[in-house]
């Protein structure tokens, strides 16, 4: 039998395991159930990868992420491992054909998403797929205490009591004592068997990444010196489309390599600019949250937040995605004299009353044009822009709705649905022969979708375009054109595929004044939410070591202080203050290169305190060394 190590060189020509996989796989593979916390880039795949090829059968992996779940599926393709995906979107026709070639085939890793789960064509097959493990990624997905909380999560507990002595792997990033205490309830058969679970926790402290919260008053001004003076790749987290947009512009005025990145592209679109920043073209990607989950790329040396994010576990997983190599990097939130108030709003924001979440599903109905008592079980697109133009609603309002709406089961709002394209053959034999003479690249296409997909003259079968355009060494574009060409000609009739935000009703479209809430839940998601809001205010407003805060919040109290933190960095200032001849000097020097106003001057020396500052800039004036004009600019004195 092949041991995890010789699997890990095999496969993935590692040499030995990160900190913390061997106890986890061990754990696993001794049947326990088991929790891993381990920080992003710590390499959680690993952990439920390596234990399904030493086991017969397969292992289920619930993952939320379409796009994650679809290049986990391809890379392991590469490597010779049998693997498949289900996930929202796909038919009915599309979902036996994946389970049956999962349960009779070598197939060692079944991705599926949360929403799947419950679906009754999944549990028909589930008895046959001889499943060794479960792997629960972002699993702090099920709890109501987190921050990111997911009601389809909540269906895994039927599949655990369909698979009682199968061992489950749960895995995140991030959860705090609370958190981890309610994933392990929430998955258990019992709760006797809550407290049975094997907990692995790598620490949270990461000494080679070094965090700073800047209180500026131009954000613009102080990221391009930050840019300017940080060498390597970076990622710089901005909140909004428009905003992200908007400063990647700014910053590609005096630097190029930038580019920007949200959920506003094409599929195409992001998928580029993810290579051209993964392979070192593009130096700084601008984005909204949409990027980096799943992206590894371990030599990021900065990661800059426009904005503070919504809770420290977002935070904690942004800034994370900077040093994983090891080497020197930078965390770096820039704040504004109204941080603090924009973040007690938007919590306000994000827990809209009754009325106004029956006012948004009302908005709905009409956006899908959708009469009382139809549409339940369909999926529509959903375009969340749009929406919010014609019903201007906003829109941390609009997503807590649709979070609240889903739990309280009335509709489903996906931001990710990948739907395959969809060909039905209506075209006979002799239509075919006609067509031939004029039209023989078209019947050359039709030819080989024929072979190549079984049934698809009886119903609406699932195709891939690149597949097509692979098997008959054309440009996927070309093959594109002609699927539309029969489609007009009227021989097929075809469905391009989406990767579009969907909704779904999960109910018959009701009156608006038949939506009801769980009041319970409701308050109780409230007040976790505005712990998780202090919990961002303290750490701006921190004066002691953010790493070991950090730490402590995740439940880990035993950290020391970083040394290279901002706070840490102030301290030692403080004990070992700078003399005043040598802040003298970097004053005269400073102005020297580049006139500028106080302000300028304070955010450029930052790390002087502004008294021994301000001192050197009195006696440097006093000397006549320096001197102030009319437009308050401080000038090196050359009369």
């Amino acid at each position: 039998m092949s041991t995890a190590a010789s699997i890990l060189k095999r496969y993935w020509g590692y040499d030995a395991f990160r900190r913390g996989q061997t106890e986890i796989i061990d754990s696993i593979l001794s049947g326990n159930d088991t929790l891993a916390i381990l920080p992003t880039g710590g390499g959680k795949s690993i952990c439920y990868q390596v234990p399904a090829l030493m086991k017969p059968g397969l292992f289920l992996v619930i993952s939320p992420l379409i796009a994650l779940m679809r290049d986990q599926v391809e890379n392991l393709r590469k490597r010779g491992i049998t693997a498949f995906a289900i996930h929202t979107g796909m038919s009915r026709a599309d979902v036996i054909n994946v389970l049956t070639l999962a349960g009779e085939s070598n197939c060692k890793l079944l991705y599926v998403s949360p929403e799947r789960l419950g679906s009754s064509l999944f549990l028909e097959y589930l008895p046959a797929l001889n499943i060794q493990g479960i792997a629960v990624d972002e699993a702090h997905c099920i709890s109501q205490w987190g921050y990111d909380f997911r009601p389809a999560y909540l269906r895994i507990a039927e599949i655990r009591s369909l698979l009682p002595s199968v061992p489950m792997l749960a895995l995140t990033a991030s959860a705090t004592p609370a958190i981890q205490d309610d994933i392990c309830t929430k998955l258990s058969r019992t709760e006797e068997d809550s407290t049975k679970w094997k907990r692995f926790r790598n620490s949270f402290d990461r000494p080679n990444l070094s965090y700073s919260v800047l209180l500026v008053p131009d954000k613009k001004h102080r990221l391009r010196q930050i840019l300017e003076k940080l060498p390597g790749t970076g990622i710089v987290y901005g909140r909004s489309r428009k905003g992200v947009e908007a400063m990647s512009e700014a910053i590609a005025q005096w630097d190029p390599s930038v580019s920007f990145y949200h959920a506003g592209l094409t599929p195409d679109q992001r998928k580029q600019r993810e290579a051209e920043w993964m392979q070192g073209s593009t130096r700084i990607m601008v984005c909204t949250n949409a990027f980096g989950m799943g992206i590894d790329k371990s030599d990021v040396r900065f990661v800059v937040h426009l904005d503070a994010p919504d809770s420290m576990e977002n935070y904690y997983q942004e800034a994370g995605r900077a040093g994983r190599d090891g080497k020197m990097a930078y965390a770096i939130l820039l704040t504004e004299p109204g941080t603090l108030s924009e973040l007690e709003e938007k919590n306000r924001l994000q827990f809209p009353s009754l009325e106004e979440v029956r006012q948004i599903y009302q908005s709905v109905a009409n956006y899908l044009q959708m009469p009382v008592g139809a549409g339940a079980g369909e999926w529509f697109d959903f375009d969340l822009l749009d929406f919010r133009r014609k019903f201007k609603h906003h829109t941390y309002s609009m997503k807590q709705a649709f979070a609240l709406l889903e739990e309280n089961q009335w509709l489903s709002y996906n931001e990710e649905v990948f739907i395959p394209a969809r060909i039905q053959v209506l075209a006979d034999r002799a239509e075919m022969e006609q067509y031939e003479v004029d039209f023989p690249r078209e019947m050359e296409l039709l030819k080989t979708i024929l072979r190549q997909y079984g049934g698809i003259r009886d119903q609406p079968t699932g195709i891939s375009e690149f597949v097509l355009a692979r098997a008959l060494r054309w440009d996927k574009e070309y093959v594109f054109q002609l699927l539309n060409r029969l489609q007009v000609q009227g021989l097929i009739e075809y469905h391009p595929k989406k990767e579009k935000p969907q909704i779904q009703l999960l109910l018959p479209r009701a009156s608006a004044s038949e939506i009801a809430l769980n009041p319970a839940r409701y308050t109780f998601r409230k007040k976790e939410a505005e712990n998780r809001l202090r919990a961002m205010q303290t750490y701006i407003q921190l004066k002691s070591c953010r790493s070991k805060w950090i730490g402590n919040y995740f439940g880990d109290p035993d950290g020391s202080d970083c040394g290279i933190c901002d706070q840490c960095l102030e301290k030692k200032k403080k004990l070992n203050p700078p003399n005043a001849a040598s802040v003298q000097q970097v004053v005269w020097r400073t102005i020297e290169t580049q006139p500028m106003d106080w302000l300028q001057l304070k955010d450029q020396l930052a790390s002087i305190r502004t008294e021994t500052l301000k001192e050197a800039v009195d006696f440097l004036i006093g000397e006549g060394r320096l001197k102030l004009d009319e437009s308050g600019q401080l000038r090196v004195n050359r009369s």
